[in-house]
Order: C-alpha cells, then sequence, then structure tokens
C-alpha cells in the first residue's frame, strides 16, 4: 500500500503533462502562427533543450561515478578529485558557453520584437504608414481602434495577414493584458501608460483555422477575468481594405426595417445609446464608450465575447448580465420588460454592416 501511495500520483502528473501538449491551432502557443509566436516558441525549444541536455549530462556523469568510484571494500578511499584545476575550468566554462547560447538569441529578440517605431513615424498626412491599432481593456471586453482608418470597434478585431500590426494598450479601470495565444506573447495594458508591441499574423496558418483566431485577458482583474475573450479576423490585405472601406462607409446608425425593430431602436436611443455607440467612427464621445461599440453587432459569432450568438442569449444577456459575467459595468443599469427586450433584440440582430 505504500508503494502504491508513493506512485499514485504518477498517472496524473502523466496525464497533466499529455494534455498541457494539446490545443486548438487557434488558441494555442504550441501551434505559432506568426513572426513573434515562432520566435518565442524557437526561444522555447531552445532553453528547454539545453535544459534537457544538462540533465542528461549530468545525470550520466552521476552514474558513472557511482558506478567507478564506488568504495569497493572499507579500506579503500576512492582517488579524490578535490582541488582540480581542469574539472574547475570544465565545469566553470561550460555553464558561460550555456548561458551565452541561450543568452545572446534572447537579447537580440527581445530587442528587436520591443522596436516599434515604424508606428511612431507620421507621414505627410500626419499619420504611420503602419497600421496601428490603439487597443482598450475595459471590465470584461475590448475596444479596438484604428487611429488611420477612423475606425472605432469592439470585441472583434480584425487585422491584415502577413504583415506587422502594431498595438498600443491601455486599461481604462484595473490592469489587464492583452494575449492571442497563437500569434505571440501577453503584454499588460495599464491604466496610467501606454505599452506598445508588434504582431504578425501568418497568412497559410490563418487558412488553416478559417482566418480565426481568438485573444483572452491574462492578467487576474475580477470575477469575470476568465470571461473576458475576444475574436481576431485575420484576413487578406484586400479583405482587410474592404472592411475597412464598409465601415467607414456608415455615417449613420443602421436603420430598423421592422415596426418590433423599430420600436427597439427607440428604446436602445432612449437608454442604451448613452453607453453603446453604433457608429464605428472614433470620434465617439468618451461617454458612449462606456460599453462596446455595437455597430456590426449583427454580424458578430459570439455575445458578451463568450455566448454563441443568437436571439435566446441576447436576450438572457440583457435580462441578466450578472449571471453571465459578474461584476460586469452593465448589470443594474436597465431595467427592460421582456416585451421591451425582445424588441431590443430584433433591433440589436439587424445591425449588420456587411450582409
Amino acid at each position: 500500500m505504500k508503494r502504491l501511495g508513493k506512485w499514485g500520483l504518477l498517472p496524473l502528473f502523466a496525464a497533466i503533462a499529455l494534455l498541457s501538449g494539446c490545443g486548438e491551432p487557434f488558441l494555442s502557443t504550441l501551434q505559432p502562427a506568426g513572426e513573434v509566436a515562432q520566435r518565442q516558441f524557437d526561444l522555447m525549444v531552445l532553453s528547454t533543450s539545453i535544459m534537457v541536455g544538462v540533465i542528461v549530462v549530468v545525470a550520466i556523469i552521476f552514474i558513472i561515478v557511482m558506478i567507478r568510484f564506488r568504495r569497493k571494500s572499507e579500506n579503500e578511499i576512492p582517488k579524490q578529485v578535490e582541488g582540480s584545476h581542469t574539472l574547475e575550468i570544465i565545469w566553470t566554462v561550460i555553464p558561460i558557453l550555456l548561458l551565452l547560447v541561450l543568452a545572446v538569441p534572447t537579447v537580440s529578440a527581445t530587442f528587436q520584437l520591443a522596436d516599434v517605431s515604424p508606428a511612431e513615424e507620421k507621414n505627410d498626412e500626419g499619420k504611420t504608414d503602419a497600421l496601428v491599432v490603439n487597443v482598450r481593456a475595459n471590465l470584461y471586453w475590448w475596444e479596438f481602434e484604428y487611429p488611420n482608418e477612423e475606425i472605432l470597434t469592439s470585441q472583434d478585431l480584425v487585422v491584415p495577414t502577413d504583415e506587422k500590426v502594431y498595438f498600443n494598450l491601455i486599461a481604462s479601470d484595473v490592469k489587464h493584458s492583452f494575449w492571442i495565444p497563437a500569434i505571440g506573447g501577453k503584454l499588460d495594458t495599464n491604466t496610467d501608460n501606454v505599452n506598445k508591441f508588434w504582431l504578425e499574423f501568418d497568412g497559410e496558418k490563418a487558412d488553416e483555422v478559417g482566418n480565426i483566431f481568438y485573444g483572452k485577458c491574462a492578467e487576474l482583474c475580477g470575477p469575470s477575468h476568465a470571461l473576458m475573450d475576444f475574436k481576431v479576423k485575420a484576413l487578406p490585405r484586400a479583405e482587410f481594405d474592404q472592411w475597412v472601406a464598409s465601415m467607414q462607409a456608415v455615417k449613420e446608425p443602421v436603420q430598423a426595417e421592422t415596426a418590433e425593430a423599430q420600436a427597439g431602436q427607440e428604446i436602445f436611443n432612449n437608454s442604451c445609446i448613452g453607453c453603446h455607440a453604433v457608429t464605428p467612427a472614433n470620434t465617439t464621445p468618451e461617454q458612449a464608450r462606456m460599453g462596446p461599440n455595437l455597430t456590426d453587432f449583427g454580424n458578430r459569432t459570439l455575445v458578451a465575447g463568450i455566448l454563441e450568438h443568437n436571439e435566446g442569449n441576447i436576450k438572457t444577456w440583457l435580462k441578466d448580465p450578472e449571471s453571465i459575467k459578474p461584476g460586469n459595468k452593465m448589470t443594474g443599469k436597465y431595467n427592460l420588460s421582456d416585451e421591451e427586450i425582445d424588441a431590443v433584440t430584433e433591433y440589436l440582430m439587424g445591425l449588420k454592416v456587411q450582409e
């Protein structure tokens, strides 16, 4: 029984090690889909190889020493190597070389991945030639602003593939962390300073996952931290330009067509419009940015970032958002009747920029 108790956790650890290698390609750090993620993955493989190599060599030396230099009789004293200059030089030089092998590419990658100078160089129009996205993290949703394109959206990040996209990160309430696992490591979003970095989305890898990746908050920020997700649409440059043009063409909110949707629009304009904008212009007043931008809400695939996009889940969210995302800022703001919720849901489902 003691032996069973000693080895009883071995299957558990083996299962954890096995499952740690599993993951969907659109949400796995072990299946990199961009230059940043690939370089970070290569550094991880390098460091792991060095550590495993050291363990193997030490284990082999340990076994050799145990066998060759074991004490064969009570009167025999094994040969002493204390003070050997040769051995001391060897076990001093080898770790230094291993550290250099690891440190040089790590330091080099750190500086290269931190270079955001193209996002700070202005052209004659006062804009940048590089694509820049301002990311603002909120409890518990994400806002994405494209300053050059004058577009503001939320929850769905749209980017072109096979080119660098530069991000300016900030938080509006508490510290969060912006992370797209398959594309690159996380970076914190703070309330008092802007963090900057860049990512690149591989076109071939994007095709393999239907041009969709998922991002998360990687900093414990409150009761709904685990539910603070967002979707990333990685499109070829031509399709991205088409999306930009369609968003820029929206000057006024989409008008409701059915009678119920028109009633929902009136309810929305009398209450929800104070926090939610329904036009993508980045000139949206600050008070209308308290909640996610809903310009293209009808084309989203998720409700509140986590639920399947359908009328039932929209109604559930409008009726009791606290049950979906505890601690969110929408809880308690509105007290709509079932009829009003049905009307607002009908209106929201019709908010589509691209059919």
